[in-house]
């Protein structure tokens, strides 16, 4: 399992994912499930992939390849489109090509084909858009009601960005927000890992504004962590208790049994 999470602002998306892989609690590997493709001055792709990672590979080698290869009228690539809705029907096609030639294998075994995607990103004059793309190839966009998507492990990030995300924070204070809701879920399910891969694109830049992996002794990830902690703790205590808890329960009578 791994978590993903991509969030377009006014002043452009950030995207953050974790990094582990598991194939049983003894066998833990990193990978990458952020993948970039930049044409500096034109457009600027960023993918999340959750789910098999056999399958995610898959689409991503078709996506990469289609770029390098001569431009085909009849087989668009992320490099050929001229907009980002275009690109997401891109991927789609390279989703339903997995499904089609790995068949057989999905039918035998459906469980393993799990796979969702977040695209986002900016071509030439275009806005910056975000979507999130299904296993079938389907997708939805973000608005500003639904400034972002989550992929993977999403529950225990969902609470924090439900109460406070808001399109028009600042790209530190929506990066401030992302890792905060990774460090909940780090706290919550083993089968999301450190180190963290965050990516900031600025609006109209048309290049990756940063771009950096987050490892466990990462000076601000560990401020973050231990200042979220002591702030959860302080508002607790200071909001005001249950009232009516020891005022309608009877008094426990402490029943005493003598022998003889």
């Amino acid at each position: 399992m791994t978590y993903c999470v991509g969030f377009r602002l006014d002043r452009g998306i950030v995207f953050a994912s974790d990094t582990r892989t598991n194939a049983g609690v003894d066998n833990i590997a990193t990978f990458s499930k952020m993948h970039v493709w930049e044409l500096k001055g034109d457009r600027v792709l960023i993918m999340l992939t959750a789910g098999n990672l056999a399958f995610t590979q898959s689409v991503v080698s078709i996506l990469s390849e289609r770029i390098s290869t001569p431009p085909d009228p009849e087989r668009p690539s992320l490099s050929s489109v001229t907009t980002m809705f275009q690109a997401a029907r891109v991927v789609g096609a390279a989703i339903r090509e997995v499904r089609r030639v790995d068949k057989q294998e999905i039918e035998d075994n459906p469980g393993l084909f799990s796979a969702s995607f977040i695209l986002g990103g900016q071509i030439g004059g275009e806005d910056p858009r975000l979507f999130q793309i299904y296993k079938e190839g389907n997708f939805i966009e973000a608005t500003p009601d639904n400034p972002y998507f989550q992929i993977g492990e999403h529950k225990y990030g969902k609470p924090i960005l439900g109460r406070v995300a808001s399109p028009d924070m600042r790209l530190g204070v929506a990066a401030k927000l992302l890792l905060l809701s990774f460090d909940s879920t780090l706290r919550s399910n083993l089968s999301v890992g450190m180190p963290i891969d965050i990516l900031i694109y600025r609006r109209d830049a048309l290049e990756v504004s940063e771009r950096r992996r987050i490892q466990e002794d990462d000076a601000y990830f560990k401020k973050l962590s231990t200042a979220w902690s002591e702030a959860l703790r302080d508002a607790f205590v200071h909001i005001d208790e249950y009232e009516g808890a020891d005022t309608l329960m009877p008094p426990v009578e402490v029943a005493s049994s003598r022998r003889g």
